[in-house]
């Protein structure tokens, strides 16, 4: 089972961020995942807080919901910039995106 399958299986809490250093601004992740990703002024993406606010602080990571699981893995996947990193909360070992194992 792959790192992937065993989050999860595991139902393991997931947490998402984007490294605006290497984001395009494509705005894929935005158009997948509205409720998770959204663009600034500055034309890059950033992830959402629980409140909609934008989380612009280096490194910031959002709770991915159950539901949009499926969206924001697509938008990790399809990013042009691969600069979407989905880990594991419980040991921050990233399940998704361009360092997934």
């Amino acid at each position: 089972m792959s790192v992937q399958q065993e989050a999860v299986a595991g139902g393991e809490q997931l947490e998402v961020w984007i490294d605006q250093d290497l984001c395009t601004g494509d705005g894929i992740c935005a158009q997948y995942a509205p409720e998770v990703f959204e663009l600034d002024i500055d034309g890059l993406a950033y992830v959402k807080g629980p409140a909609e606010e934008l989380l612009q602080d280096k490194g910031a990571a959002t709770p991915v919901p159950l539901p949009l699981l499926t969206d924001v893995v697509d938008s990790a996947k399809e990013c042009p910039g691969e600069c979407i990193h989905v880990r594991r909360v419980s040991d921050r070992v990233e399940v998704y995106g361009p360092d997934a194992e």
